[in-house]
């Protein structure tokens, strides 16, 4: 009778380390899954960078202001399109320089994926340098191919252009203008 009361009285004891074990175990892949998550989303993350440029003659100055656009095709879990995505990048730098980036929670329909995306020149600030030329497919659209891999940052980062803009006078010269 006393070795069934010490087992039932363990039993009691060990009960509570056993259930401590599991909620630990529990907080712990309650931990890891959101830290996956956020990896996975991070490492979908995309940039688009280029530069752009007023070409007056045979002189290129960087534009500072200009914005591009960068638009992909939506494609449901199915294959089927859906509407398109587009996203403007910000001004450019003092030296032409500009990043667009699209993080999936942008994509309103997460089970939509993003293809063949294109980038072009959206807007010029400046009054005398304003006509996108086609140059570098500044106009029909630049296509994103080929990327390098920023860890630190956890992006993927595409390189367009460069794309340039000219004055109205020149625009006239260039086939490939507005």
């Amino acid at each position: 009778m006393g070795l069934k009361n010490f087992s039932f009285s363990a039993f009691f004891m060990i009960l509570p380390s056993l259930w401590a074990a599991a909620v630990l175990a529990s907080d712990a892949n309650n931990h890891e899954k959101p830290n996956l998550e956020k990896e996975r989303l991070l490492s979908t993350m995309i940039g688009i960078q280029g530069i752009v440029y007023c070409r007056t003659g045979s002189k290129l100055t960087p534009l500072q202001g200009a914005v591009a656009r960068v638009t992909c095709e939506g494609v449901d879990e199915y294959g089927y399109e859906t509407e398109s995505f587009s996203v403007l990048s910000c001004a450019t730098d003092e030296k032409g320089y500009f990043i667009a980036t699209i993080s999936p929670n942008e994509v309103k329909d997460h089970n939509r994926r993003l293809r063949n995306c294109k980038a072009f020149i959206e807007f010029s600030p400046s009054e005398d340098c304003d006509v996108p030329t086609d140059v570098n497919k500044g106009v029909s659209g630049a296509p994103i191919g080929s990327f390098s891999r920023l860890h630190h940052k956890n992006i993927k980062l595409f390189t367009v252009g460069p794309f340039f803009l000219v004055p109205h006078q020149e625009a006239k010269s260039i086939p490939d203008g507005y």
